[in-house]
């Protein structure tokens, strides 16, 4: 579930509501109640093992881009985890406040630290000459601090999410990127292009793109939440055609779609924003 949106029952129920029907048996609530953490469990599982292969490579075990990748990969799983939590504990009727720091302590690790650790690894700790090169070595310092940049804003954004919400006038919209969607633009490019970064100016090229998406993830950038969508409600015939295509395409070309969704997102939030200044600007002009 993204950022932590759980949305917290009632602290005095003693029972909650399952598809309209009540749930009494102790041990039955019990286990519905586990099952958004299993979950979140998921999410932390795949942080974790993404954290393991960057270390694979850091320790010498394998050079090529296949740990990498595999990283990648958990880090996008863990986003399907992520967004399953929420969705079952909403639908169960099991939303707790422990539910909310479970998840985002395992998102700080998952979409934080695991992604900024592959970001450092993968963009700038292959570089040739990097223990003999003084200029290489000064852009791995450089990316070894941009990319702790990103770990530090992805636990300061979901702070702020716990505190403050949504954006104000619903949930349609979130308030700066949400660090699931970050974590997936770091994913997404290095599944995309697998082996790392061996020249010192696609070093720097991606340092500046992960600084970048650490500071829309603590900016105020509305960013769409898909929230709204009637996702329980019946669809168009077109509607289920276009996802299952989605899918496919996902499936056959992954790499290329993949990072295609991942760069349209982050590209539409910054976009629509900049739409939205020039727009009160020019409505301020014409008062």
């Amino acid at each position: 579930m993204a950022d932590g949106e759980h949305q917290l029952a009632h602290p005095e129920a003693p029972e909650f509501s399952l598809r309209g029907k009540r749930i009494r048996n102790p041990k039955l609530r019990r286990g519905i109640f586990l099952l958004p953490s299993m979950f979140t469990v998921g999410n932390l599982l795949c942080g974790y093992y993404a954290c393991v292969a960057v270390a694979t490579s850091m320790v010498g075990a394998d050079h090529s881009g296949d740990p990498f990748d595999r990283a990648a990969k958990a880090i996008g799983l863990a986003m399907v985890f992520d967004a399953l939590d929420g969705r079952v504990a909403r639908l169960t009727g099991t939303n707790t406040e422990f539910g909310v720091q479970f998840d985002s302590l395992a998102d700080v690790v998952t979409f934080g630290i695991a992604p900024s650790l592959l970001a450092v690894t993968w963009g700038v700790r292959n570089l040739p000459g990097l223990d003999s090169t003084q200029g290489i070595q000064q852009i791995a310092h450089l990316g070894w601090w941009f990319c702790l940049a990103f770990a530090v804003c992805c636990a300061w954004r979901l702070a702020r999410f716990n505190v403050q919400g949504m954006a104000p006038g619903g949930s349609k919209y979130f308030v700066g990127m949400p660090t699931p969607a970050a974590a997936g633009m770091i994913a997404a490019t290095v599944h995309a292009f697998k082996e790392p970064i061996q020249d010192w100016r696609w070093s720097i090229a991606w340092i500046v793109l992960v600084l970048a998406l650490a500071g829309l993830m603590t900016s105020t950038i509305r960013f769409y939440s898909f929230k709204d969508l009637p996702w329980t409600r019946k669809q168009p015939s077109l509607a289920i055609v276009m996802i299952a295509l989605l899918g496919a395409a996902m499936w056959r070309w992954s790499e290329e779609v993949l990072l295609l969704v991942a760069a349209t997102y982050t590209a539409t939030g910054v976009t629509l924003h900049i739409v939205r200044l020039l727009r009160h600007r020019l409505v301020s002009r014409t008062a």
